[in-house]
């Protein structure tokens, strides 16, 4: 049966080799590319090219009144009967900036309103869209458990406080620094896990929701917002640490996300995948409190976009 996917972070790194994967796999796919300005056309007729069916809307995550935009446009396709019927969202995007000082359009640190509120607020403006059995899946990061058996020391761990605080600039210690920016990273990757657990209590049966983790990749464009030197050793140092367990390589990385989009790997809805297999997340990411609060607060920072 033809159905849609639509995806974030398809255009670079594991996600442009999960779309690939997932393209070539499911014949039955369109896969709707969610980039920023006119580089989504360009990334549609790439992936399409051998006759995948492709499509793109354009957004810039950062600001929630573009995605509010392009979910709209989606609705609007899909009751023209331009897209066959929503089953997937892969929110892929991410980003890790340089402090916890940026602000988006919204007046929402960046870090929080990318890997966050964007894509929770896609998630409710489609909800209504999706036909079981459907899947969305979060990419999350090891970075959430905050010790050096899972970070090797790079990133410092979350740093958990009232929502109201964390989606604003200057959050954590040290905002202005490289660190400032890390911990808002790991803070905001382990809030995602916390929204796929209230997906997995509140969306319909049917609609699973899973966060998954690809470990360590080196060289993707996660560090885009990095100094010269910490760029230039994500793309030439580090990719060595893929020869060994402590990393994952890009390939392998967006083959394993692309298992879980289309089924492959099993994972039950609330689940957390390590790479290839349904897997405990940090203990902290287990708290039902902090999951209650963090829905209620997204809920009211996307509400003026969700009207």
């Amino acid at each position: 049966m033809q159905h849609t996917i639509v995806m974030t972070g398809a255009s670079r790194g594991i996600g442009r080799i999960a779309a690939e994967q997932i393209l070539r796999r499911s014949p039955d796919v369109h896969l709707l590319v969610v980039a920023r300005g006119s580089s989504g056309a360009h990334l549609a007729a790439e992936l399409g090219a051998g006759g995948y069916a492709v499509s793109h809307v354009p957004a810039d995550l950062g600001s929630l009144d573009s995605v509010r935009s392009a979910a709209a446009e989606i609705r609007e396709r899909r009751e023209r009967g331009d897209l066959p019927p929503l089953r997937g969202f892969v929110g892929n995007a991410g980003m890790q900036y340089t402090n916890a000082l940026t602000e988006g359009p919204d007046g929402f640190e960046s870090t929080f309103a990318i890997n966050v509120l964007a894509n929770h607020l896609f998630v409710r403006l489609l909800q209504d869209l999706f036909v079981a059995p459907a899947r969305i899946v979060i990419t999350a990061s090891d970075t959430h458990f905050g010790d050096f058996k899972h970070n090797m020391g790079m990133v410092p761990g979350p740093a958990w406080t009232s929502p109201d605080v964390l989606a604003r600039t200057g959050a954590f210690p040290r905002p202005g620094t490289a660190a400032g920016g890390r911990t808002a990273y790991s803070t905001s990757k382990l809030a995602a896990i916390y929204l796929v657990h209230e997906y997995a209590r509140r969306l319909p049966a049917g609609i699973d929701a899973v966060a998954y983790n690809p470990g360590f990749v080196p060289g993707t464009g996660l560090a885009r917002n990095a100094g010269p030197v910490s760029r230039f050793a994500m793309r030439r140092i580090l990719p060595v640490m893929t020869l060994t367990p402590f990393a994952t390589g890009r390939d392998a990385a967006g083959r394993y996300l692309a298992d879980i989009v289309i089924g492959t790997t099993e994972a039950p809805t609330g689940s957390y995948v390590d790479r290839t297999r349904a897997a405990r997340s940090s203990e902290e990411s287990y708290d039902a409190q902090r999951e209650g609060e963090l829905w209620d607060a997204a809920e009211r920072f996307t509400a003026a976009f969700a009207a």
